[in-house]
Parts: structure tokens; C-alpha cells; sequence
């Protein structure tokens, strides 16, 4: 049984301009012990979705889903209590801007004993100090190099990358079933970015975590996640394996974004553009009529103006009128 599944979620958004639809029927699954990329540009919807799985909902918003479970249990069923409770014990999120995720007047150490549960096999008089060495430990694996004085210092003091370490901190100290990673090594030079990598390669190996990666870099995805789901202005391109789809895409944003990947294999000329698609994303207050990447895309016809279906073919899903894998099939059957 999948850990979490989600079909056809749509989320709208009240705006000064009327309801806007940001997702539009994504589905997602996500199996126990298993990372699964979403990948797409600035103003996909990637962090909505992951804020609608969460919980993390705003006044604004509408979402309708044909089903939303975790476990055997329906989200969209559950109090706002028992949300609160799932948030803190299974599922946890790093947040994209870790310094407006922090409290200013707090420092670094409250805050992080006060998002870890305590070890109930401890006795309760070293709860307090079993707890503290905890914390600092935590620091310490995700690349802060003096977590006791890190701890008594305020989000202020710290620089973004600093922040989005204390984040991972909280968010892997539990031990969650489900860690939604929202860009998690933003700002951060390389070698930390490997060692953030390993600790959540690790807590994946060791601990069966399941791990939502949400970033736009295409290139540490193929290598990194074992399924990917790629969207475009609110709407899903294609899923699958990620090393069938960065061996044979079927969709031609898909294409584009793997070509867009600089070949070092290869000799270039200096100064030489990489292959890009033409124009840039709608805005959701002007969105397209069918195919969001309509405009965009470089196999568009006529039919386009109406929406694919999601389609699904050996364990891929994809959304296009004219996917690339019907002219790899004849070629094959030529062959």
C-alpha cells in the first residue's frame, strides 16, 4: 500500500483578480522507503503541492482532490488537530525560506528543543539535558561546526545557509515517515550541499524514510531520486522512473529540460547557447487554453487546444497529444 496518494488534487486561489487555478488534477504517489523528485520551474506549483500535503494551508485557498490518503487514512477527512499531530510525529517539510520560517525573538536552541519529542525512555529529570546533547548532535550532522554556541544565537544572527541547516535539523530529529525537502541545500556551498545528501541518503537507507525532493536541478534528480514527476504551470507533464525517463522522455518539456543539461563530454564552442524552448512560462492569471506548454512547445498542432489526458504506458504517465515514445515504438518496430 502506497505511504501517501494523491489523485487529481486542484488547489485556486482567491486573488484580486478572481479565482486562479495554480494545480490543476495532479496525482501523486509516493511508496514507503522511496524518493520521488518533483521537478519543474519558479512558479510550477511545486511548493504548493507540498504545502497541500502537509497541511500548510492559507486562508485562500480551495482544494478539491478525488482522494488525498497517507497511510490507509484520508487527509481531507482529518481535524485540524490530527493534522497538527501527523505534521509533528510522521511528516515534516524543510521549507524553502529558512529565515522567515524561524522565530526572530527566539534563539536557535529553544526553538529546535521545542520541535523535538522528547525520548520517553529516558527518565523524566534528564529528559531536559538528553534532549539539549540531542539537538547538538543534529547541528553537528548537518554541517554546523560549533552547535553549542550556534544554539544560544538568534535567526538574525545566522546567514541563510546557516538557517536552512537548523530547518534540516528540525525537520530530520524526529525520524518522519515522509520528509517533504523544499530546495533543501539552497544556499549552501558544495561541499555541505554532499553532506547534507548523505544524511538524507542515510536516513533513507537505515530508517526507510520516504523523501519528496523538490528542486529544479534536473541533473541531481536523474541521479538521486528513484521516480520523478514533472510539472509545468500547474500541471502534471510526466511521471515515471527517472532513469527511463532521462534514457527515453516521452514528453517535450521533458526532452527540453535533459537537453538544457550542459554535456561535458563533449567539446563547445565558447559562449555557445544551450537548446532552450522559446518564451517563458504563462502567467496563472493568463493561462492557455489545452496544453499550458502549447505556446511553448516545438511539436504543438491543432489538437493542443484541448487538454491531454494523463496517459500511461509501462509504468509511465504522461500528458500529451503527441509524445516522442510513438516514434521510438515505430522505429523499433521498423527495425
Amino acid at each position: 500500500m502506497p505511504l501517501l496518494d494523491v489523485r487529481n488534487l486542484t488547489i485556486e486561489l482567491d486573488t484580486a483578480q478572481g479565482r486562479v487555478k495554480v494545480l490543476e488534477k495532479v496525482s501523486l504517489t509516493i511508496n514507503p522507503g522511496e524518493i520521488h523528485g518533483l521537478v519543474g520551474e519558479s512558479g510550477s506549483g511545486r511548493s504548493l503541492l507540498a504545502k497541500a500535503i502537509l497541511g500548510v494551508l492559507g486562508p485562500n485557498w480551495h482544494i478539491v482532490a478525488d482522494r488525498m490518503m497517507w497511510d490507509g487514512k484520508n487527509l481531507l477527512e482529518m481535524s485540524a488537530k490530527e493534522r497538527r499531530n501527523l505534521m509533528g510525529c510522521d511528516m515534516a517539510m524543510i521549507f524553502q525560506d529558512p529565515s522567515g520560517s524561524l522565530d526572530p525573538v527566539k534563539t536557535i536552541g529553544s526553538q529546535l528543543i521545542e520541535a523535538m519529542m522528547p525520548n520517553k525512555s529516558v527518565p523524566f529529570w534528564r529528559r531536559g539535558r538528553d534532549t539539549y546533547l540531542n539537538a547538538q548532535k543534529w547541528l553537528h550532522k548537518v554541517g554546523i561546526k560549533k552547535p553549542k554556541q550556534l544554539m544560544k544565537c538568534y535567526p538574525w544572527e545566522l546567514s541563510e545557509g546557516e538557517c536552512q541547516k537548523v530547518m534540516i535539523a528540525m525537520a530530520v530529529a524526529n525520524h518522519p515517515r515522509l520528509l517533504i525537502a523544499d530546495e533543501p541545500t539552497n544556499s549552501m556551498e558544495l561541499n555541505t550541499q554532499a553532506q547534507i545528501f548523505r544524511l538524507l541518503s542515510q536516513l533513507n537507507q537505515l530508517q526507510n524514510v520516504s523523501i519528496l525532493l523538490v528542486s529544479h536541478e534536473l541533473e541531481i534528480m536523474v541521479n538521486w531520486c528513484d521516480n520523478l514527476t514533472i510539472l509545468y504551470s500547474g500541471q502534471v507533464m510526466e511521471s515515471g522512473p527517472a532513469s527511463a525517463m532521462a534514457e527515453l522522455p516521452y514528453h517535450p518539456y521533458t526532452r527540453a529540460l535533459l537537453k538544457n543539461l550542459p554535456d561535458h563530454t563533449q567539446k563547445m564552442r565558447h559562449k555557445t547557447d544551450l537548446p532552450t524552448l522559446q518564451g517563458s512560462s504563462p502567467s496563472m492569471q493568463h493561462l492557455p487554453a489545452g496544453c499550458r506548454l502549447g505556446p511553448r512547445c516545438p511539436e504543438a498542432q491543432r489538437k493542443c487546444v484541448k487538454q491531454p489526458n494523463l496517459e500511461q504506458n509501462k509504468g509511465r504517465y504522461f500528458a500529451c497529444h503527441f509524445p516522442y515514445q510513438s516514434e521510438q515504438e515505430d522505429d523499433d518496430a521498423i527495425a
